[in-house]
């Protein structure tokens, strides 16, 4: 039984307004009802890369995803709510995918009390969902849709797992899809179990908000702008599964500090520029921040900083 899920609502007015604030999950910060001075307040003078730890846990060792392809991705709407968006994702997320490469392994650069992030990852097992909750879904039904997977035994309940809730091109999620993000995480307990879970979107509902090229690598811009979202939340699922671990005063985590920013590319902007070759493919991949040598956005591990 889902017990209780963290994507929090406070107003964005609010969020502008404070001092110091806590991530939503969403690539925001905002204030939390009740929260109080302590782990989220930064020592004076302190010694950091631009992001700062809270106390809460991070995702050690190889991390397992799980997908569930909610609506329509065999013959939907859009182009890419087909097998070959399927095809395109298990890929780049599968065991000879981006887990491990040295985009992942800035994640490395977050530890929590001797627990450090590795950057493994590898999708595990995916299931379907036929639109067992309409084509309308909120933070609440998301949540729904994971725990049903996990229920059934669709899907293992897994601690050391994020679970993707990946929706077609027809389906819409009330909390802001397409108007204030294009993908978020959070977390849920579920019989007990801190479980990790994620929502994108299929970015052709609304390519002006979720795309950066309409004219993508592979020839799918919305799958290519999902694997694009989904590294974003991957690196801060590992990062920050519980929203209470690796922030800035802002709220922002890893993936925020550098949205929409890409650093060197192949190509040109617009016309399938990429920036990462993995499995076969090219990827135009967003930048991580890096914990280390002062902070900043880089492709891998070690690289050059890019403020954009």
């Amino acid at each position: 039984m889902l017990l209780s899920f963290a994507v929090s609502h406070a107003g964005a007015q609010t969020a502008r307004t404070a001092t110091h604030l806590v991530p939503n999950g969403k690539g925001w910060g905002e204030t939390t009802a009740g929260s109080t001075p302590g782990k989220g307040t930064i020592k004076k003078n302190a010694a950091t890369n631009a992001i700062y730890y809270h106390g809460g846990p991070v995702m050690a060792g190889k991390v397992n995803l799980y997908f569930i392809w909610y609506g329509n991705f065999v013959n939907g709407p859009a182009k890419s709510d087909s097998a070959m968006t399927q095809d395109l994702l298990g890929e780049l997320f599968g065991e000879n995918g981006l887990g491990g490469t040295p985009y992942a392994r800035i994640n490395s650069t977050y530890n929590q009390k001797g627990q450090a992030v590795t950057g493994e990852y590898a999708l595990a097992a995916s299931a379907f969902d036929y639109y067992s909750h309409g084509h309308n879904l909120n933070d609440t039904t998301v949540a729904a849709v994971v725990e049903n997977a996990i229920a059934s035994r669709t899907l293992p309940r897994d601690a050391n797992g994020v679970y993707f809730v990946l929706s077609s091109s027809d389906v819409g999620e009330s909390s802001g899809f397409c108007t204030d993000y294009c993908g978020w995480h959070g977390h849920g307990a579920i019989d007990g179990v801190d479980i990790k879970m994620a929502f994108v979107g299929n970015p052709d509902r609304c390519p002006s908000a979720c795309e950066e090229q309409v004219e993508s690598p592979n020839g799918n811009s919305g799958a290519d702008a999902m694997a694009s979202i989904m590294a974003h939340e991957t690196s801060e699922a590992v990062n920050d599964p519980d929203l209470n671990a690796w922030y800035d005063t802002n709220g922002a985590e890893s993936g925020d500090k550098c949205a929409w920013k890409w650093g060197a590319v192949n190509g040109a902007i617009g016309e399938r520029a990429y920036n990462v070759t993995v499995a076969g493919h090219d990827w135009l991949l967003p930048m991580n921040w890096e914990n280390a040598r002062g902070g900043g956005c880089d492709i891998a591990l070690g690289g050059q900083f890019y403020g954009q």
